[in-house]
C-alpha cells in the first residue's frame, strides 16, 4: 500500500468540512495540520464526530476540533522503534518530524510491517581466527559461536533478512567448512549465499576484490561477522544514496573518562587544568556501504584494510562519509564482550 502523506496536510484555517473530505478521500484516514511547516495538530473522523456532538459547525475552522498535542516521532528513529510505538499506543499512523519539529513524513503501521525487498548485496567478513576468544574458537570460527540459541552469523543474517536483504556473500578463511556446512546455499534460511574464500587473509578491503563480476550494480553493505546489532541498515543505505557517497563508514560515539585532573601546558608552564574530563570520539563500527565502482577499482588479491581504502579514495577525490549509529551495537571480540552478548540477546528481539 503506497500512500502520499502530503495529500493529507492542511492548514489550521481549513474548514472542518474540507478536512473531512481529506480524511474520507485518502487511505490514511487522518489529516495533519501544519503551520509554517511545523506539525501543530492532527484530526481524525473521530475528532469530527466529537466536535459535532459538542455543537461545532462544519463551516468552522479545523483548529477548533484538532488534537493540538499530536504524537509524533523523530524521522531518524529506526523502523523497529516506530513499529513498537504504534503497537504500544494502538495507532495506525505516526507523523515524522525533524529536529526542528518540521513535518517531513508519515509512517503507517503497515509500512513498518511490510518488508521491501533489497537488491543490495551484503558482504559478511567471517574468515578471522578469533584469537582473543580462544579456546572457544579452537574448533569453531568466531561468527559461528552461539549467542543465545544460534550462531552470531545466523542472527546477523536474520536481521538483514528482516530488512529485505537476501543476497549474501560470506568471506571465509579459518575453518570455512563449519560455516558452509551450516548455511549451505542459504535456501534453508530463505536467502542466497555465495562464499568468497581467502587463501591468505587480505584484510577487509582486500577481500572486496574477490567478489564476482556478477555482483548486483547496487551499493554493497559490508560488515564484520562478529558484530551484534539491531541497526536499521535501510537507513544507512538511504543516507548513502541521498548524499551521493562513494563510500560510507558507520561510526559509534565512544567516551573515555579520565579519573584524574588533566594538566595542559607548554614546557614547564601550566596553561589549563581540567578536572576528570570526558573525551568523545567517533570509532569505526565495522559496517560500510561501498559503491560498485569503488569495488571494481580494487586490484585483485592485494592486502588492504578498510581505513586505508577510505584514505586512498578520499585523497583521490571520492566522497567518503561517516554515518553515526545510535542503535545497539557490540563487537564480540573478547570474552567479556561474548558474555555480555549472552545477556543482551534476550532484550534485542533478534
Amino acid at each position: 500500500m503506497t500512500v502520499n502523506w502530503q495529500k493529507v496536510v492542511i492548514t489550521p484555517t481549513v474548514s472542518i468540512k474540507d478536512a473531512l473530505k481529506v480524511i474520507d478521500k485518502e487511505a490514511l484516514r487522518v489529516a495533519l495540520i501544519v503551520d509554517n511547516n511545523k506539525l501543530v495538530g492532527m484530526v481524525t473522523d473521530g475528532d469530527v464526530r466529537r466536535g459535532i456532538l459538542k455543537g461545532v459547525e462544519l463551516t468552522d475552522t479545523v483548529n477548533k476540533i484538532m488534537n493540538n498535542t499530536p504524537l509524533s516521532a523523530n524521522v531518524n528513529l529506526a523502523t523497529e522503534e516506530l513499529r513498537k510505538i504504534m503497537q504500544q499506543r494502538q495507532i495506525l499512523s505516526l507523523p515524522l518530524v525533524d529536529d526542528e519539529g518540521r513535518l517531513v513524513g508519515l509512517k503507517t503501521l503497515y509500512d513498518t510491517l511490510a518488508v521491501q525487498k533489497r537488491e543490495n548485496p551484503v558482504f559478511i567478513m567471517a574468515g578471522g581466527f578469533g584469537t582473543r576468544l580462544k579456546p572457544l574458537t579452537d574448533n569453531c570460527p568466531k561468527p559461528m559461536l552461539k549467542v543465545g540459541d544460534k550462531p552470531m552469523l545466523e542472527t546477523l543474517i536474520n536481521n538483514f533478512k528482516n530488512h529485505g536483504f537476501y543476497k549474501f556473500y560470506i568471506s571465509t578463511h579459518y575453518l570455512p567448512e563449519v560455516i558452509m556446512d551450516y548455511f549451505g546455499t542459504g535456501e534453508r534460511f530463505d536467502v542466497e549465499i555465495t562464499y568468497v574464500h581467502e587463501e591468505t587473509p587480505l584484510g577487509t578491503g582486500g577481500a572486496l576484490s574477490l567478489l564476482p563480476n556478477t555482483l548486483p550494480n547496487e551499493p554493497l553493505i559490508m560488515i564484520n561477522g562478529d558484530i551484534l546489532t539491531n541497526v536499521d541498515f535501510s537507513k544507512v543505505l538511504d543516507f548513502h544514496a541521498k548524499q551521493a557517497s562513494d563510500a560510507t563508514m558507520c561510526v559509534r560515539d565512544y567516551e573515555i573518562k579520565i579519573p584524574f585532573g588533566v594538566i595542559e601546558g607548554e614546557g614547564h608552564e601550566i596553561t589549563a587544568m581540567v578536572e576528570k574530563p570526558t573525551y568523545r570520539y567517533f570509532v569505526n563500527a565495522g559496517i560500510y556501504i561501498i559503491s560498485n565502482h569503488i569495488i571494481n577499482s580494487l586490484p585483485k588479491n592485494e592486502r588492504l584494510d578498510m581505513p586505508t581504502l577510505f584514505e586512498i579514495k578520499q585523497q583521490a577525490g571520492f566522497k567518503t562519509l561517516k554515518f553515526p549509529i545510535h542503535e545497539y551495537w557490540l563487537d564480540v571480540g573478547r570474552h567479556a564482550d561474548f558474555n555480555k552478548a549472552q545477556v543482551d540477546i534476550h532484550d534485542l528481539g533478534l
